[in-house]
C-alpha cells in the first residue's frame, strides 16, 4: 500500500459519506491562499470530530490550536443548543484568517478565539472557572503534556479529550528520538498511561495526511 492508495480511499468515502459543502471547501481554499501550512485534518478526520461531539451532546467545546479554522468549524457546528466553543492560537495572522472563515460559516456568535500562547492563556480560562466537555489538542507537539495537564484541569466529569498527530509516521515508538515533537508525544502518551483522572487509547490512522494517529481518552465521573 501506498500514500496514492491511502488518498483514493480516504477521497471515496468522502464522495460517499460527507456531503458536499461549499463553506468548508471556501475555507480550505482561503487557507490554502493565505499561505497556511497545509495542516488542517482532512474531511472524513474532521467530520469523525463533529460526531464525536454531537455524541457527547457537548456544550462546552475547547480547541487548543485554530489554524485557520477547519477543525473549528466542524466541531462548532456540533454543539448542543446554546453551546459554545473556545479556540486559542499563538499567531495573530492565523487567528484573523479563521475569524473570517467562522464569520463566513455563520458561527461568529458561538465561536471565541483566544489569541497568544495557549501555557499563558490556559490559567485564565481556569481562573474564570470555565470548564469543557469535549477538548480537541492539536498544537505544537513539544507541549502536548502541559497541554493535557491543563485539559483535564479545565473538564468536567466524562469529558472527551482527542489528541492529534501522535503517531508521526510511526516514528513515536523511538525513545530515542532527539526530534522535541516525537519527545513531546511520547510524554503525551505516558501521561495518559500513567494519570488516574483519565481512560484513553489510541488508534494509528493512514489517509490523505499520510500515516499517523490520535490519542482518545474520557475524563472519569
Amino acid at each position: 500500500m501506498d500514500q496514492k492508495t491511502w488518498t483514493d480511499v480516504d477521497v471515496y468515502f468522502e464522495s460517499k459519506l460527507i456531503k458536499e459543502d461549499k463553506v468548508l471547501e471556501e475555507v480550505s481554499r482561503a487557507n490554502l491562499t493565505a499561505g497556511l501550512p497545509p495542516i488542517d485534518v482532512a474531511p472524513n478526520q474532521g467530520k469523525l470530530l463533529h460526531l464525536l461531539a454531537r455524541m457527547k451532546k457537548s456544550k462546552n467545546i475547547l480547541e487548543i490550536g485554530t489554524l485557520g479554522g477547519y477543525s473549528t468549524i466542524w466541531l462548532a457546528r456540533a454543539l448542543a443548543e446554546g453551546g459554545r466553543l473556545v479556540t486559542l492560537e499563538y499567531e495573530e495572522k492565523h487567528a484573523e484568517i479563521a475569524r473570517k472563515n467562522i464569520i463566513r460559516a455563520g458561527l461568529a456568535d458561538s465561536v471565541e478565539i483566544i489569541v497568544g500562547a495557549a501555557l499563558n492563556t490556559l490559567p485564565h480560562l481556569l481562573a474564570q472557572g470555565r470548564t469543557f466537555d469535549f477538548i480537541f489538542i492539536d498544537a505544537d507537539k513539544p507541549n502536548n503534556p502541559h497541554y493535557l495537564e491543563w485539559a483535564l484541569k479545565l473538564s468536567q466529569p466524562g469529558a472527551v479529550i482527542v489528541g492529534d498527530n501522535v503517531v508521526r509516521q510511526g516514528c513515536v515508538t523511538d525513545g530515542g528520538s532527539d526530534d522535541p515533537k516525537i519527545q513531546g508525544v511520547r510524554e503525551f502518551i505516558d501521561l495518559l498511561a500513567r494519570d488516574p483522572r483519565i481512560d484513553s487509547t489510541a488508534i494509528q490512522t493512514v489517509g490523505s495526511k499520510g500515516y499517523d494517529g490520535f490519542a482518545m481518552g474520557i475524563v472519569k465521573e
